[in-house]
């Protein structure tokens, strides 16, 4: 299999990484974006464990996700200064 810039592989080694695009190749690498947000760096000298895959199985997680901000306390009351009697 050749691994070049777009081929859509999965690694037979670790089926949870999902199915990744190769994002970046040169001699001695390749940059991989696997379905569960991770970007991992495969040594040239491991591509026979990379596998093709169908390129309608990628999914690609978004750069950036919304963050949900949540109070997890509700906010204090102030406390209302009684006069000295």
């Amino acid at each position: 299999m050749t691994i070049k810039r777009g081929t859509v592989v999965c690694h037979a080694g670790a089926i949870e990484w999902g199915v990744g695009k190769v994002m970046e190749v040169n001699a001695l690498k390749a940059t991989i974006q696997f379905s569960d947000g991770i970007i991992r760096k495969i040594a040239s000298s491991h591509y026979t464990i990379l596998q093709p895959a169908d390129p309608a199985s990628f999914v690609a997680i978004p750069d950036i996700v919304p963050v949900v901000k949540t109070r997890a306390t509700p906010k204090s009351q102030k406390k209302i200064k009684q006069p000295a009697v």
